[in-house]
């Protein structure tokens, strides 16, 4: 594979050789394929969903469900009507992709669209680092308006890195009413860098670096000890490249509770 090359100011940036320099593997996070079998404390193994209640590929998510490892069959995900939905993982991971395929059945709080508006306002001249933190007070107020406004399943774009931003949606949800729910890409940082590079939507070395450590740290922490490191959290799906293309469906309309 020919590795994604940018330019990042005026420099040109090889992204996964600085990965490895800083101990971080080009590889998924979660065990190869061939210990895929083996359950994770808290989680449900890639074997449990080829029978007994994932029989039919029918899933209402609770707790942690780990569909990662060898691709099994079309998955339909159900979750109650006024669910929140949080879709992360790294930059370029797919979450942009399931998005658009989900939509239809949710509002969708993506915050590109609060970037854009802001970008729109600001003088062609200023970089974003200027006004970061102007747009990201403005996608958790879109956020939390989304959260309270209406009963309406609502999905929310998010890296799902950052402890504090996942602590702030379990509480908005909470006093919203709402169980919050989250849909996890575990793609490794090679095949995210390959997404980011096809859609020309290049995350800095920075960014991408901070976001990788981040869900490798909270992975690891819920592969040990269970969904209490996501709390607010009803439940974690856990997908990996091969599987993201075989979720078909999201359905909203379950009873809450």
């Amino acid at each position: 594979m020919v590795l994604p090359r940018w330019t990042e100011g005026s420099r040109n940036v090889d992204v996964l050789p600085d990965l490895v320099a800083d101990g971080l593997s080009p590889v998924s996070t979660h065990p190869s394929t061939e210990h895929a079998s083996e359950p994770r404390p808290g989680c449900r193994s890639p074997a449990d969903r080829l029978g007994g209640p994932w029989a039919s590929g029918h899933i209402s998510p609770r707790g942690i469900v780990d569909l990662r490892g060898p691709a099994g069959r079309d998955v339909r995900l159900s979750y109650p009507c006024d669910a929140a939905v949080v879709v992360a993982g790294l930059p370029g991971s797919g979450k942009s992709t399931l998005l658009r395929a989900w939509s239809p059945t949710a509002t969708v709080v993506d915050p590109r669209v609060t970037r854009t508006a802001c970008e729109a306002r600001m003088p062609t001249w200023l970089p974003y680092s200027a006004y970061r933190p102007w747009a990201r007070l403005e996608h958790m107020h879109r956020t939390r308006g989304e959260l309270r406004g209406h009963h309406r399943p609502v999905l929310i774009h998010d890296c799902g890195s950052r402890g504090w931003m996942r602590r702030w949606l379990a509480h908005t949800a909470r006093r919203a009413g709402r169980p919050l729910h989250m849909v996890m890409l575990d793609v490794g940082p090679e095949e995210a860098l390959s997404g980011q590079y096809a859609r020309r939507r290049l995350a800095s070395r920075r960014v991408f670096h901070l976001h990788q450590r981040g869900l490798t740290r909270l992975l690891s922490r819920v592969e040990r000890q269970g969904l209490s490191r996501l709390p607010g959290v009803t439940s974690l799906v856990l997908l990996d490249r091969g599987q993201r293309d075989r979720v078909t469906e999201i359905r909203f309309g379950l009873p809450h509770g």
